[in-house]
């Protein structure tokens, strides 16, 4: 059985790169479950369909691109509202919760573990999962976080719009009635908002690495 790390968090709370790091550090399998839902919006939108409609977005679902999980075009404000509407269709979610499994059940690379980041990880996706961190931060540092981000990928954006966008997500993500957004009641809290990247690794893996150390010598004896 593979040791699993689940992250969730909203949206530019440093979840994602934390995430990164943590399977690089424990040489665990990693995947951005946020992105599987922004290339269903992706695909949605570049067939002219429309993501409430469950026809629309599970058609989406079913041609996802993996290849553009780096594509900066899944990153735009358009996208995220999108992939929170296509989010709350429960065959949507149903569609890709079974993809989800699957990777964490069978890391590739015969891999030790994986770790997933995204918004019902330890609730849903992995509820069994030896390690759970939550990742929160302020909406106006995630904002800026975001502007950074789009920023390096030569995409301009007012902060006051992003700002907007981050909290409609956020109550979007917290209110839906299918998998909303809250942390697992096993999940260790990490408020990020004063923390730059490094410190906020070190706090995270602090937080985890009890746990999946024990479950990697569980796994030996096993």
């Amino acid at each position: 059985m593979s040791v699993i790390i689940a992250v969730d968090g909203p949206a530019a709370s440093g979840k994602g790169t934390i995430s990164r790091r943590l399977a690089k550090h424990f040489h665990f399998a990693h995947m951005d479950s946020g992105a599987l839902y922004r290339l269903t919006a992706l695909a949605v939108l570049e067939a002219s369909g429309d993501p409430t409609l469950e026809a629309d977005a599970l058609s989406g679902a079913a041609t996802i691109d993996l290849s553009r999980t780096g594509d900066p075009a899944i990153r735009t404000g358009e996208i995220g509202v999108a992939a929170s509407k296509v989010s709350a269709i429960p065959a949507v979610r149903a569609a890709l919760h079974d993809y989800q499994l699957a990777f964490i059940t069978n890391p590739p690379g015969d891999s030790k573990g994986a770790v997933m980041d995204g918004r019902d990880i330890g609730t849903v996706i992995a509820p069994h999962a030896q390690a759970k961190l939550f990742i929160e931060a302020s909406p106006e540092v995630r904002a800026h976080r975001r502007w950074l981000e789009l920023s390096g990928m030569g995409i301009e954006k007012d902060k006051t719009m992003l700002l907007a966008e981050i909290l409609a997500r956020d109550e979007a993500d917290r209110t839906r009635p299918i998998s909303p957004l809250r942390p697992a009641g096993d999940a260790a809290l990490l408020d990020t908002t004063n923390l730059d990247i490094n410190a906020a690794f070190a706090a995270a893996l602090a937080l985890v690495s009890p746990r999946v150390e024990g479950a990697l010598k569980e796994r030996h004896r096993g």
